[in-house]
């Protein structure tokens, strides 16, 4: 072969490399295919290895990395299962310490007359989630404002430490975020709303003797990897909170667990020959009902029950499993709503499926001159560019780092637990973590942006 074809075909296939690590990896396997009991197992057993290889960075100085859940729902609407107590529980045990709750306003019911403070070790935020679309957790009452149009409501939200949240993209065509702290940039419900193929095969099973046996297996054994099938990359979230940034806003990421504990699926039997499946939180009127014309095996399910009995149940979403698939991480000075509340207005917070691993001490920062290790900036702040500016992503364990400006791709690292680049220009960088889980690459931290501006640094790192 010639020594110029070898050359040219070299760099073709440089070029291919590159195209390839310049997308985020292709999702593998369907919901469907991650709800086979095969590929469970092998979630499992990737997540209790990756828990031994987790090697955390020295802690930040004068700060804390708490584990927080945004969009938290409680006691608040027909459709909500749980209770604040749940949650508390729950939050325990997802070793969760800050949850910001997200009521569903019932007035003359002030939802910031609910819990506030610190309850056994959990910081709890009070906040409301609206008709309108948005999280907000004001300062104080805004009960006299929640019909207010939705400029009035959010400056009268984010007055003071207060902040606002733009929520549930997915539903919004020209979303505006015009006085808002920030926006989600994940949504488990999102996940669910688009994946009718993995709902009706889990009514198939819910419906047949021998599907009941494999879901109750798949719960009992892996319960927060059958949640996290739906899982995928937020692409359109994403899309939308990087065009914004690179216009020149300033928006916070957080994770939305929208958590409520009501996907309790139920089959109570009506006769012989018909069932009806729909939730704890669902009327029978609103349950759909199922015959042995569809399902056949359904009589072997209802022979031995009475009219009105619960033939099955399915626990899919306690609150410590949507706490562990998702969390917002916040780096503060302390656990007190001051501290918090300041932390989460800069930005110094991230984004992880901790359910992949604990990402504990994940940090993007501009460090000091001279090689120094200490960030000066951390990720939230507003940075000077200048030539020979770096930045540092450290993670606590191996994984695939993708770097982007404004968006695009500009910098990635097949397996890495520290990025560093000097980017060549001002923007909006933001750093995104993926992990091999059960055969296919799975996103598992997306980090805030540092702001690469043509002006002077903000934030005090």
């Amino acid at each position: 072969m010639a020594r110029a074809t070898r050359f040219s075909i070299a760099v073709a296939l440089a070029l291919l490399c590159a195209a390839a690590l310049a997308q985020p990896p292709a999702r593998r396997f369907s919901t469907v295919e991650r709800l086979s009991t095969e590929r469970l197992e092998a979630a499992h057993q990737d997540t209790e290895a990756l828990r031994e290889r987790v090697a955390r960075p020295a802690p930040l100085p004068g700060l804390t990395d708490y584990r927080a859940i945004f969009h938290a729902h409680a006691s608040d609407s027909d459709h909500t299962g749980g209770t604040l107590d749940e949650i508390l529980a729950d939050a325990k045990r997802a070793s969760v310490k800050i949850v910001f709750l997200s009521d569903h306003p019932r007035p003359p019911r002030d939802f910031m007359r609910g819990w506030r403070g610190v309850r056994n070790g959990v910081l709890f935020v009070p906040g409301a989630e609206t008709s309108s679309g948005y999280l907000l957790h004001p300062d104080a009452s805004i009960l006299d404002r929640l019909e207010a149009p939705a400029g009035e409501l959010v400056a009268a939200t984010t007055q003071g430490t207060g902040l606002a949240f733009l929520s549930h993209l997915e539903d919004r065509d020209a979303p505006s975020f015009d006085g808002l702290t920030g926006t989600e940039i994940y949504n488990r419900h999102a996940d669910a709303k688009d994946d009718a193929a993995s709902m009706l095969a889990l009514v198939e099973w819910m419906t047949d003797p021998d599907g009941v046996t494999r879901l109750r297996n798949s719960i009992s054994r892996y319960p927060v990897e059958l949640y996290a099938a739906q899982q995928d990359y937020p692409a359109e979230y994403l899309a939308v909170w990087d065009r914004e940034t690179a216009r020149g806003l300033r928006l916070v990421g957080v994770a939305a667990n929208d958590c409520h504990h009501n996907q309790v699926f139920v089959v109570k039997k009506v006769d012989d020959t018909s069932v009806r499946l729909g939730t704890v939180v669902d009327s029978d009127d609103e349950m759909r009902v199922l015959t042995t014309a569809t399902r056949p095996r359904l009589g072997e399910m209802v022979r031995l029950q009475d009219p009105g009995d619960v033939v099955a149940r399915f626990d899919f979403d306690p609150y410590w499993v949507s706490m562990r698939f998702v969390s917002t991480h916040v780096l503060a000075r302390s656990l007190d709503e001051a501290a918090v509340r300041e932390a989460v207005a800069a930005g110094r917070v991230y984004v992880s499926h901790d359910w992949i691993a604990d990402p504990t001490g994940f940090r993007f920062f501009v460090p000091g001159e001279g090689g120094d290790a200490e960030p000066v900036h951390l990720m939230g702040d507003e940075v000077a560019w200048r030539p020979g500016l770096r930045m540092v992503a450290e993670l606590p364990l191996a994984a695939r780092v993708r770097l982007l400006r404004d968006g695009v791709e500009v910098r990635a690292e097949r397996r890495a637990e520290r990025l560093e680049h000097v980017p060549e220009m001002p923007g909006v960088y933001r750093v995104e973590a993926w992990v091999e889980i059960g055969g296919e690459e799975r996103p598992w931290i997306y980090s805030n942006p540092l702001y690469l501006r043509d002006g002077r640094s903000t934030g005090a790192g």
